[in-house]
């Protein structure tokens, strides 16, 4: 048995583990303490360990033991409210948050962690009041000022949204994330304060690859605004050039998960006939294509919900199908309507969280036109959008914008021009038996006529004519794309044929067309 001030001791030590990033050893010798003591805080940092490794279910076991053990201590509680959060349980995520509040007011780590689950489910005003509740405790932590900015543009309230960008530059210069979101904000003139700011800082400071790559693209889109096309194409380039080493692509590994699907779908599915529980509208296309403003109009409709970007279809499909049944037709799944009655289920039991009043939901992750065969497999009522745009200005608006990992083809011209391709072929392949249940919407017709571009959508979606789709810049909904700026602006024309002033750098684009 191990005494409180061995128990001290050995906790100390796990603890720096885990700081180091030793997470393996943490969670063998926790689990090696915990055969000779039972101890509450060993169970609590094995906890942490598995949820440092990514697995949470395993961390909400060993915490479920900890709370069983001490159900009111609020460090458990934001533990496994913060491991519920990451398994997509976010009712009892919720619940373990406002019940650590309860004890414990004013811990800051819990009061964060719900802003960001709260920030997650679109409760965006309530994300914020948790935010401030956090600052005005300790207005020092730089990642709830980032938070609550992210919270504010993402609701059109950018004076607000930069001051508290402001504040995170002032705990940490070296935070570029904040430069790069205040560029997508305002408009650059000569001689604009933060431009110079931001070239003092790439020359004086030292700073890491995403430090830097942040960075690139705020001077990109700074130099953009002043016209001067060469200063900002190379910024561009910079920027995508880091974020390229960063985040690896291989444009083969794109076309076997593109054959895979349609090996799926080699024969028409004959799925039982079946009523969506919900009337649910999927946005899909190329990244920057106008799904943000699709979506944007379609939300406005006092009937629609929009729901933004979801990543829970693909997870469904990449789990359900593509990762247990690699080398097989559709058809030839036993038992095919059990299954896709638990991937309807489970899509529309985690999208009633965020919305379960409104009629129509709309889901806009453009990347799911990969899966429209399984969207009219589950949802065979659905309706599925396909946004279109130019192919250049498609393109040269994709590798200006900063991406997360989860978009690696747009950091190079060449990657980009020949998933578009993958793209447009995948999506003549679904109209080959979908066709009549693909509306395509061209952007550049919906802001040169959008009247009448949107009665033709809004009766491809069932929906009656609403005036608010015409005054979509009135929405006050969360916008928490890299469109959401251009998004909130009344339709305008001047994106049509915006890549034309960079076209001498975009040759490349050229002669991949033409291969």
């Amino acid at each position: 048995m191990l005494s409180d001030s061995d128990v001290k001791i050995k906790f100390e030590a796990l603890a720096n583990k885990l700081k180091a990033g030793l997470f393996d050893e943490v969670i063998n010798e926790a689990s090696s303490l915990l055969k000779k003591r039972k101890h509450q805080v060993f169970f609590n940092i094995l906890s942490l360990a598995y949820q440092a490794t990514g697995n949470f279910q395993k961390s909400a076991e060993i915490m479920e033991i900890a709370l069983r053990m001490n159900a009111d201590n609020p460090y458990f509680l934001n533990n496994m409210g913060i491991t519920q959060h990451k398994l997509e349980n976010f009712n009892k995520a919720e619940e373990c948050f406002l019940r650590g509040i309860k004890i414990a007011p004013n811990y800051i780590n819990i009061l964060n962690n719900l802003g960001n689950l709260k920030k997650d489910l679109n409760h965006t005003e309530e994300a914020i009041k948790f935010y401030k509740k956090s600052l005005s405790i300790n207005n020092s932590i730089l990642e709830t000022h980032l938070n609550i900015a992210f919270c504010y543009q993402s609701l059109g309230k950018y004076d607000d949204s930069i001051y508290h960008l402001g504040e995170a530059l002032k705990i940490n210069p070296k935070s570029t994330v904040s430069d790069r979101l205040i560029s997508t904000m305002k408009k650059y003139k000569k001689d604009d304060v933060h431009l110079n700011e931001m070239i003092v800082k790439i020359n004086k400071l030292e700073l890491n690859d995403e430090q830097l790559s942040n960075l690139y693209f705020g001077l990109g889109k700074a130099y953009e605004d002043l016209c001067d096309y060469d200063q900002s194409f190379l910024n561009y380039q910079k920027g995508n050039k880091i974020l390229k080493k960063i985040n690896k692509f291989d444009i083969n590994d794109v076309k076997n998960n593109f054959t895979q699907i349609r090996n799926f779908f080699k024969s028409y599915p004959k799925i039982k006939d079946s009523i969506n529980s919900r009337k649910i509208i999927f946005i899909v296309g190329m990244p920057r294509s106008g799904t943000s403003l699709v979506e944007q109009i379609l939300s406005s409709h006092k009937k629609v919900y929009g729901g933004g970007e979801l990543p829970f279809l693909q997870k469904i499909v990449d789990k359900k199908f593509l990762e247990k049944f690699k080398d097989i037709n559709l058809n030839e799944i036993s038992d095919i309507d059990k299954l896709i009655s638990e991937c309807h289920d489970q899509y529309v039991n985690k999208i009633n969280i965020y919305d379960d009043k409104q009629e129509f939901f709309t889901d806009k992750a453009p990347l799911n036109f990969r899966f429209i065969g399984f969207i009219k497999c589950i949802f065979p009522n659905s309706k599925i959008i396909n946004c279109k745009r130019d192919f250049f200005d498609t393109a040269w608006s994709n590798y200006k914008h900063y991406f997360p990992a989860s978009l690696p083809f747009t950091n190079d011209l060449n990657d980009l021009s020949n998933y578009y391709k993958l793209y447009s072929g995948l999506i003549d392949f679904w109209k080959k038996d979908y066709a009549n249940d693909i509306f395509d919407i061209e952007y550049e017709n919906l802001v040169t006529n959008p009247k009448k571009e949107i009665d033709k959508l809004l009766k491809f979606c069932g929906l009656e004519w609403d005036n608010n789709c015409m005054s979509h810049e009135n929405n006050s909904r969360s916008i928490k794309t890299a469109s959401a700026t251009q998004a909130r602006k009344p339709i305008y024309k001047s994106a049509i044929n915006s890549s034309s002033v960079f076209k001498k750098y975009l040759i490349e684009l050229t002669d991949n067309l033409k291969n």
